[in-house]
């Protein structure tokens, strides 16, 4: 009876260390820095050479993060089919820690499905083009939309008709500026700008 209890608390043992080795092996890989030999996935340009929030996205069969020049293109890589579904990271920059809307950071990315989204708002991405801006604050994601317009949601609430419509048509993009405990200011001259208040 003894051997019995301990082969069963052995097996145990067993399954156990199985299970967190199992854990460990599908652990998402951390996001890479953003350089400035990133390419955009959709329009094919440096991504640094765009303002707001940017996108990367880990491939189980790619070595290389694929870049988004939007984090709004980064979803929709999600949702289009004819894109890989081999996805084990999903990376946007967290704009509540951004230093400025047109430096959007290179090292503070935020797991875009614990992120907040701020969809509808008077910001515009790289392109001029609708953004949905990521926050890992929930409260910074609700005072930017206060500030600025727009509702806040989940990565998983976030409408594919939005994420993949046709940009509305408009002029030179906007190029705002972040407000924050690191005192931005707009520029002079510089359109009316979304404000970011950073949360720390």
């Amino acid at each position: 009876m003894k051997r019995i209890v301990l082969l069963a608390a052995f097996a145990g043992a067993l399954a156990l260390a199985g299970c967190n080795d199992q854990k460990t092996a599908e652990a998402p890989p951390p996001p890479q820095e953003l350089t400035a030999v990133a390419i955009g996935h959709y329009c094919g340009m440096n991504v640094l050479e765009h303002a707001g929030p940017k996108g990367q996205i880990i491939l189980a069969s790619r070595k290389e993060p694929v870049w988004f020049s939007s984090a709004r293109d980064a979803i929709s890589f999600t949702m289009l089919p004819e894109e890989p579904k081999d996805i084990r990271a999903i990376y946007v920059s967290d704009m509540g820690k951004a230093p400025s809307w047109n430096e959007p950071g290179k090292t503070n990315w935020v797991d875009a499905k614990q992120a907040f989204f701020v969809i509808g708002s008077n910001a515009k991405g790289g392109m001029g083009a609708d953004e949905a801006v990521p926050f890992s604050d929930k409260a910074a994601a609700e005072a930017f939309a206060t500030k600025n317009g727009g509702r806040v949601m989940a990565f998983a609430d976030v409408p594919s008709d939005y994420v993949l419509g046709a940009p509305e048509a408009a002029g030179a993009p906007e190029e705002p500026s972040v407000t924050g405990a690191q005192g931005g200011h707009e520029g002079h001259g510089a359109p009316a700008a979304p404000k970011t208040d950073h949360a720390h």
